[in-house]
């Protein structure tokens, strides 16, 4: 057999992969980021697809995107109008306010839970960090979220007597903080998904509770005459503090607490470096998981 021959068989051997256990820990974050960074449009391109195969692309997609939380909003409204006796529009509009920032978070925790288990291939077939596919899913959410605001914008115009305050602005920073934390949730559940499979049978039960004990189906000063230990446990909760700030700068158009700025920062920081740590450690094992 000559040489050229020889070189060519060398060159077309097949390569084998062999995937096995990989023990728990961190790659180095600064190159890890750095490509995080570099592949954010592959992250786009799979939130893209994904919004095209749930047809959000479509008028009638994206009109079930504002009519879904809408039509909550209008059974919770009747359900309070029809206890408390009384019919405040200011209600309606704090539901609908509240409703569409929650469903951001829950729809962006619901994706994010089922997107690596539905990525089985690709995560065999394609290198590439995994984290871009739980922050794909909350990129889905946010897009599926947009059309909600100048529905809720509409209803601001309508019932409430002051329409525009520079104070909205703030509105920014905890929306900022909604955002940053769904993308921690999103890459924690995302993980425990993968070893847990009943979590995404379970997670809507939770998010359903969760809800009933956030500022959505009432208004922060609602709960001012329960008792310390009540309001501790109350305020304890993250969503009270964001969804709280959130409501306060747009509705009420006031400077919120300083203790609602500091408390949504650091819940929503805290939560997205353990869900991204979390799922980073695991990640090189999820090619095993799901094979």
């Amino acid at each position: 057999m000559t040489a050229p021959t020889r070189e060519r068989e060398t060159e077309f051997e097949p390569v084998y992969h062999r995937y096995g256990p990989h023990r728990v820990g961190l790659p180095p974050l600064v190159p890890y980021f750095k490509e995080l960074w570099h592949r954010r449009g592959f992250a786009a391109e799979m939130s893209r697809a994904t919004m095209r195969g749930q047809n959000t692309s479509t008028f009638f997609g994206q009109a079930w995107l504002v009519l879904n939380p809408l039509l909550l909003a209008a059974v919770y409204y009747l359900l309070v109008t029809i206890l408390r006796g009384k019919n405040e529009p200011m209600v309606f509009v704090h539901l609908t306010l509240g409703l569409f920032a929650f469903h951001l978070v829950s729809n962006s925790m619901n994706s994010g839970t089922r997107s690596v288990v539905s990525a089985g291939k690709l995560l065999i077939n394609t290198a590439f960090p995994r984290l871009l596919i739980p922050l794909s899913a909350v990129r889905t959410a946010l897009f599926r979220f947009l059309p909600t605001i100048p529905v809720y914008l509409l209803f601001h115009l309508i019932f409430l007597t002051k329409v525009w305050s520079p104070t909205m602005f703030l509105s920014l920073y905890f929306f900022g903080c909604l955002l940053l934390f769904s993308a921690g949730l999103a890459a924690f559940f995302a993980t425990v998904q993968v070893y847990f499979r009943d979590t995404s049978s379970f997670l809507p039960y939770f998010v359903r509770i969760w809800m009933y004990l956030s500022p959505v189906l009432w208004l922060p000063e609602n709960v001012a005459h329960f008792s310390k230990t009540i309001l501790t446990i109350v305020r304890l909760n993250p969503m009270y503090s964001m969804l709280g700030g959130y409501a306060e700068t747009i509705q009420e158009q006031k400077v919120p607490d300083v203790g609602l700025f500091v408390s949504s920062g650091l819940w929503a920081v805290a939560v997205a470096a353990i869900g991204f740590l979390f799922f980073i450690s695991r990640e090189r094992d999820f090619a095993v998981r799901l094979t």
